[in-house]
């Protein structure tokens, strides 16, 4: 009877711990589009694939063919909505301010896309702060799936977000990807 009650506390205090730090929010990619000033400069293809019953992925394929440099910068905003109407979504303050890609990269980039996407794309890991030049190359994002959310709010409320992200730089090729996603609460 002891040792009953005691492996169930322990699996409790274990479940606990572990939803502690999980992310509590389950996600449908809806929408991904992108833009380009430039295709002979960079050129992007993204999709969402379904890879299972209510089980999608992103891929992308991004041929960057311009060299960044200090004028390089970033910019993105998150909006939500309760019902994925257009005229709904309201701005939330999880953004990244427009600031040069190379203080993005030793950040958000560092903190969250490196985490969440080096098990299925071919972006460039680095540790300490990175090293210029960026490297100009084809990068392919296969089926990526986010997992638990590194460096992602743990909490967010169920709706839909649109993330709207825009590069820009001197004698570069403005482009940029706007994804919607669907949030749900997760049960366990």
């Amino acid at each position: 009877m002891y040792s009953r009650c005691l492996f169930t506390g322990v699996f409790l205090g274990v479940l606990l711990i572990h939803s502690c730090r999980a992310r509590k929010w389950d996600y449908e990619p809806i929408s991904l589009t992108s833009t380009t000033s430039d295709p002979s400069q960079l050129k992007v293809e993204a999709k969402i694939d379904r890879i299972g019953r209510g089980d999608f992925a992103i891929s992308a394929n991004v041929e960057w063919k311009y060299p960044t440099d200090e004028s390089t910068t970033i910019e993105a905003v998150v909006y939500r909505s309760s019902s994925g109407a257009e005229a709904d979504y309201k701005l939330l303050p999880w953004s990244i301010p427009k600031q040069p890609f190379y203080d993005y990269l030793d950040s958000y980039y560092k903190d969250v896309i490196m985490k969440n996407f080096k098990h299925c794309s071919n972006i460039p890991q680095f540790e300490g702060k990175f090293q210029p030049p960026w490297p100009v190359q084809t990068y392919v994002i296969d089926k990526c799936v986010l997992g638990e959310g590194e460096g992602l709010p743990e909490v967010a409320p169920p709706g839909f977000y649109k993330i709207i992200c825009n590069f820009t730089g001197t004698d570069q090729p403005s482009w940029g990807f706007v994804a919607i996603f669907k949030l749900t609460t997760k049960m366990f």
